[in-house]
């Protein structure tokens, strides 16, 4: 029995993921806009001649009609519609699928654990006699499942992140993996196992937040559906509570998952600083510089795909469980 809920959420977690890919590109895509990318030329394109004096004495030494070259403004944020565009114009449309295979591995790896492992807790903890779960019993559930699930994962996460991340950078500066073998490859090479569990802590947190409030919502916002009668266990009430679990899933986890993405991603150069410490520093530096509104960054792609993937993974798993019934 138990089995069989790990197999019954892997395959649904697989369907949501894939059919769900380019939403969360572009979600991580949004969630790195303003935060500084390193640019070779910047000594070059950027310094302004005067800033080499004191104001006075560049004023005399430098012709009025000197031309001075300033940095370039910041490049305007912009919406999931408008970056979409922007990636398949520089990259083509199959670029909306780069990271799929670290999906697809990420949901086998953290989706099948959580989901599976919930189904368990859940068989253990619901009352014999009422059929029903106390929601404080789901919520840790979920808690458990989603940070249990999420170390499974981590490696397949942070592999996802980087090749979803790799067309935003410079041509000199990609990683250029072949894949998600290739990519768990060269960085357990190039910088060390413990690279696979990079923001581990941040993927748990995130994870549980996310299983608990998805997972529990629908349970609960489902059993509320068909107590009060207002409609009957089928499609429609799989759609209504899944997509408000979706929107509940979305709004709790936003802030782990932009510092998750961006500690993923960052790049660690050899005998250099990281560019973040950890989870608050990164949390600290992406507030200082762009406010605290940039930890909700990505998120109306978050809620459009966190939607979306939580429909199909319900939907899926409802039909998934109607087949396997009899097993």
């Amino acid at each position: 029995m138990g089995v069989k809920g790990f197999v019954e959420g892997g395959i649904a977690s697989i369907v949501a993921g894939c059919s769900t890919h380019p939403l969360d590109l572009i979600k991580v895509r949004m969630q790195l806009q303003g935060e500084s990318l390193p640019n070779p030329h910047h000594q070059i394109h950027n310094l302004r001649p005067a800033f080499a004096f004191n104001s006075s004495a560049s004023a005399a030494v430098i012709p009025p009609n000197s031309i001075h070259v300033s940095a370039p403004p910041p490049p305007p944020r912009v919406g999931p519609v408008s970056v979409g565009m922007r990636i398949v114009q520089a990259e083509g449309v199959a670029a909306l699928f780069s990271g799929v295979s670290a999906t697809v591995l990420r949901q086998t790896l953290y989706s099948t654990t959580r989901m599976g492992l919930y189904d368990v807790l859940k068989q253990k903890w619901t009352n014999p006699d009422t059929g029903s779960m106390p929601l404080v019993s789901k919520i840790t559930a979920g808690l458990i499942a989603g940070g249990v699930g999420a170390a499974v994962g981590n490696p397949a996460d942070v592999a996802m992140v980087r090749m979803q991340a790799d067309g935003r950078l410079p041509l000199t500066q990609r990683r250029n993996y072949n894949g998600v073998i290739d990519a768990i490859t060269r960085m357990s090479k190039q910088e060390g196992i413990a690279s696979l569990w990079r923001g581990s802590s941040l993927t748990v947190n995130r994870a549980m937040i996310v299983t608990a409030s998805q997972l529990a919502s629908y349970d609960q916002i489902k059993e509320a559906i068909l107590e009060k009668g207002v409609m009957r266990d089928g499609l429609g009430t799989h759609v209504t509570a899944s997509f408000a679990a979706g929107f509940v899933a979305a709004v709790a986890s936003n802030p782990v998952d932009v510092i998750k993405t961006r500690v993923m991603n960052m790049k660690v150069e050899a005998g250099k600083a990281a560019p973040y410490n950890g989870a608050i520093d990164c949390a600290m530096k992406t507030v200082k510089a762009e406010g605290i509104v940039a930890l909700y960054k990505g998120f109306i792609p978050t809620i459009s795909r966190q939607g979306p993937f939580t429909v199909v993974l319900f939907v899926t798993l409802e039909q998934v469980r109607k087949l396997f019934k009899d097993f």
